[in-house]
């Protein structure tokens, strides 16, 4: 199933697509509204189920006529992976890592489909990442290779904006990659048995002013979900409602001649197949 969260009038809503694409939903305050996707996750709820119950007697929603937010407003914990696609690590002079390279966002960075990458006033080398998220749906400790897609609930798509100059600050990438509304999330979250297990195979891609700046299949990763839920929660806990935003191909700005970034008036699209197109604007930090 594929599931929109919105806002419309102050009120937070949640849609599911019918097999014709048309979305149907409920928000706050309306009998029925299951709640939040964030809440749903997190205690286990049957998605399937209140996926249907949504299609049996929700309206109609017109995504083009609400906000979009991101699919979880407050994951616990935001995972991020640095140079997991060979050809990306190949770009930036590196070899390929035998272990993930992991960095954290925070919430504070995420806005959702349609809303404004804002580019900092400290630093104008804001540059777009594609990138396949995996959301877990089942928490663990030590989860078996075998057994690790069967902790995913479901994936999306992600825009890694990057401010290169702070995240070439120091040897730890904290600071580059949490600047207020650099986190595109969306456009929607599809449930896991709508796609290849681990979201193997699939086309990513990213446009800037509609131009094709990066173009690659998830197939490139180095360490794929699987892989990635077995490191991680060797270390941690992972809980229902963490995500995982497991890498960018190659063609990112920073690796191009001249370097290539985003200003105020470009238009930053991620696409990824089988989930759909991420779009939002540039601005300026007012």
């Amino acid at each position: 199933m594929r599931f929109a969260v919105y806002s419309t009038d102050g009120r937070a809503g949640l849609a599911v697509a019918a097999a014709d694409g048309v979305f149907h939903g409920l928000s706050e305050g309306a009998p029925g509204y299951p709640g939040s996707l964030d809440s749903l996750i997190k205690t286990g709820a049957d998605l399937a189920t209140i996926g249907a119950a949504l299609l049996e007697s929700a309206p109609v929603v017109d995504l083009k006529a609400v906000t979009l937010a991101p699919p979880l407003a407050r994951p616990g914990k935001i995972l991020c992976v640095g140079l997991n696609y060979a050809a990306h690590a190949r770009e930036t002079g590196r070899e390929p890592p035998t272990y993930p390279t992991i960095f954290v966002r925070f919430p504070t960075t995420l806005i959702g489909d349609g809303a404004a990458l804002v580019c900092p006033r400290v630093s104008e080398q804001l540059d777009y990442e594609a990138e396949l998220v995996a959301v877990i749906g089942t928490g663990g400790r030590h989860i078996a290779k075998a057994d690790a897609l069967s902790h995913v609930a479901g994936y999306s798509a992600f825009n890694d904006g990057s401010v290169r100059d702070y995240q070439a600050k120091s040897t730890q990438w904290t600071m580059g990659k949490n600047f207020d509304a650099t986190g595109a999330f969306g456009p929607v979250f599809v449930t896991a048995d709508e796609l290849p297990p681990g979201g193997a195979g699939l086309r990513i891609q990213s446009r800037l002013n509609g131009v094709t700046v990066q173009d690659s299949t998830t197939d490139d990763m180095i360490f794929d979900i699987a892989t990635l839920i077995v490191f991680l929660s060797e270390v941690m806990s992972l809980e229902p409602g963490d995500i995982i935003v497991s890498g960018t191909p190659s063609g990112v700005g920073i690796a191009r001649t001249p370097p290539l970034f985003l200003r105020p008036g470009d238009v930053s699209e991620i696409e990824i197949e089988g989930i759909g197109i991420l779009c939002n604007p540039v601005v300026a930090e007012a």
